[in-house]
C-alpha cells in the first residue's frame, strides 16, 4: 500500500475501512486454492506442501505482519507473569523473547496442519472468515477500555467517529453471520461460534492481566481468532 499521512479526518473513518483488508486476504486465499486447480488441471504437479504454506503466507505479506507482531509481543508479555505494569512494558519491548519465537513456529505449525485439510467448501467459509475478524478487532477498539492513554489503539479509538464506525461494523457483523451460515452451513456456523468465544477470551484476558486493550492485544486477538476459526471449519467440513 502507498504511505499515506494520518491525520484527524482520515482516522475518523479508517476503523470503517479495516474489515475491507479481510477482502482482499480472503479473496487472495481463495484465488491461490482455485489456482492450485487448475494447476493440477494443466499438470502442474507442484507439492501440496507448496500451496499450502504459500495461503499460510498470504496475510502475513498483504498486511506486513503487524499483527503476528502483536501475537508474538503478548505472548512474550503472558508467559512473564510479571505484575500488570511490567506485562505493559513488555509488550513496548522491541526485541522478541524465546517465548514469541517458540510461539510463532506453534502457531505457524498448527496453521499449515489446518490448511493442509482444506476443502473448496472450507475454503469458501475461511475466505470470509478474514473479513470476521477485522470486524470484531474494529469493535473491540471502539468499546474496550484501553490499557494506555497513549497509543496506536488510543489514537483511533479517540479519533474515531464512534457513533458512525460502530454503526458500520455492526452492520458488517450481522451481514457476515447470515452470509457465513448460508454459504457454509455448518462450517459457518462453527466459525462464527470460535469467533464468539475467542471473542470473550480477548476481553477477559485483556482486562485481567493488561487493565484493558492495547494495538498488540488486538492482533493478538486477530491471529489466534483466524487459526480458531480455520480449524472449526476443518473439523466440522470432516464430520459432515
Amino acid at each position: 500500500m502507498p504511505r499515506s499521512e494520518w491525520t484527524e479526518e482520515n482516522i475518523s473513518y479508517a476503523m470503517c475501512f479495516f474489515p475491507w483488508v479481510g477482502v482482499v486476504i480472503g479473496a487472495v486465499s481463495y484465488g491461490i486454492f482455485c489456482l492450485k486447480g487448475l494447476a493440477c488441471e494443466q499438470g502442474i504437479l507442484l507439492n501440496d506442501l507448496f500451496w499450502t504454506a504459500l495461503l499460510v503466507l498470504v496475510p502475513i505479506f498483504i498486511t506486513g505482519g503487524i499483527h503476528m507482531d502483536g501475537f508474538l509481543d503478548t505472548q512474550d508479555a503472558l508467559s512473564s507473569y510479571q505484575p500488570k505494569e511490567r506485562r505493559l512494558e513488555i509488550l513496548k519491548d522491541s526485541h522478541a523473547g524465546a517465548f514469541a519465537i517458540i510461539s510463532c513456529a506453534v502457531y505457524m505449525v498448527l496453521y499449515l496442519g489446518v490448511y493442509s485439510s482444506l476443502t473448496k467448501a472450507s475454503i469458501e467459509v475461511i475466505a470470509l472468515s478474514f473479513m470476521l475478524s477485522r470486524t470484531l478487532s474494529g469493535l473491540s477498539v471502539l468499546t474496550f477500555p484501553q490499557a494506555r492513554k497513549k497509543g496506536l489503539v488510543a489514537t483511533f479509538s479517540q479519533n474515531a467517529a464512534k457513533r458512525t464506525s460502530k454503526m458500520m461494523l455492526m452492520g458488517y457483523l450481522v451481514i457476515l453471520c447470515v452470509v457465513m451460515v448460508f454459504v457454509g452451513r455448518w462450517m459457518g456456523l462453527a466459525a462464527l461460534v470460535a469467533a464468539g468465544l475467542t471473542f470473550l477470551y480477548y476481553y477477559r484476558m485483556s482486562m485481567e492481566k493488561f487493565g484493558g486493550i492495547t494495538g498488540d492485544l488486538a492482533g493478538y486477538f486477530l491471529q489466534i481468532c483466524e487459526l480458531l476459526m480455520a480449524l472449526a471449519v476443518v473439523i466440522v467440513d470432516s464430520l459432515v
